[in-house]
């Protein structure tokens, strides 16, 4: 079968985020790697900004565009993907399913994905992009994560793994409870100009590890605690 103009236009953007920005940025598991050439992130793309499907830049999910409602960086999605070191046994939590990219992304390396989302036009989207995607293994909801301490979230818990598909200026205990022992958590934590990806371990019935390996920023998920910055 002959390829279009337009694929290979495509197939060579790809290429070019996957060996310009996010090789770059230390991610060189290989699996995610080809994971990024397999799940087509143009496909979960509004309409309006396809044509920067595969640019180093957050986009907007909504017209006109909402904060917080984006897309993160590929690069950002890569790295915290590569580092949450997913098996194939795990069931995930994703708190922000957005367009349903890293959804798509979670359950190709996982065993079952349960991705929450506060904006019932965005969950609505992300379950036709992750049908049309092939993704059987991710389930999104529609739901407030931080209502009821974290009701909504913690039904099927707890998770091998849990994710949060945006910024938080903490992590709350709560959340942190719904880790299985040996669970990991993703999340980007403090406030601009500069943020912590962080990941914290569940070692033990109240134990917790936490590293904070590199820095980035990213837009606010909605209803989190926010704690204020000044401490007298």
């Amino acid at each position: 079968m002959t390829t279009s103009p337009t694929d290979l236009g495509l197939n060579q953007a790809r290429f070019n985020m996957i060996e310009q920005q996010i090789r770059p940025w230390e991610v060189l598991d290989a699996r995610v790697l080809e994971l990024l050439n397999h799940v087509h992130r143009e496909h979960f793309v509004p309409a309006a900004h396809k044509a920067l499907a595969f640019a180093d830049l957050e986009l907007p999910l909504t017209s006109p565009a909402v904060e917080g409602q984006v897309m993160l960086a590929p690069r950002v999605e890569a790295r915290l993907l590569q580092d949450l070191q997913l098996k194939a046994t795990d069931k995930v939590l994703e708190i922000g399913a957005g367009s349903g990219f890293m959804a798509a992304l979670l359950a190709s390396l996982a065993q079952r994905v349960v991705s929450i989302e506060i904006d019932e036009a965005l969950a609505r989207t992300a379950r036709e992009n992750l049908q049309k995607a092939g993704i059987a293994n991710a389930e999104v909801r529609c739901a407030d994560a931080t209502a009821n301490g974290f009701a909504a979230c913690g039904a099927e818990g707890p998770f091998d793994a849990i994710v949060l598909s945006g910024s938080v200026a903490e992590i709350p205990a709560a959340l942190l409870n719904l880790l299985a022992p040996g669970g990991r958590l993703a999340a980007i934590v403090g406030f601009e100009p500069m943020m912590r990806a962080t990941f914290v371990t569940r070692t033990g019935d109240a134990a917790f590890q936490t590293a904070q390996p590199w820095d980035t920023v990213a837009p606010r998920l909605r209803n989190f605690p926010a704690p204020s910055p000044f401490k007298f």
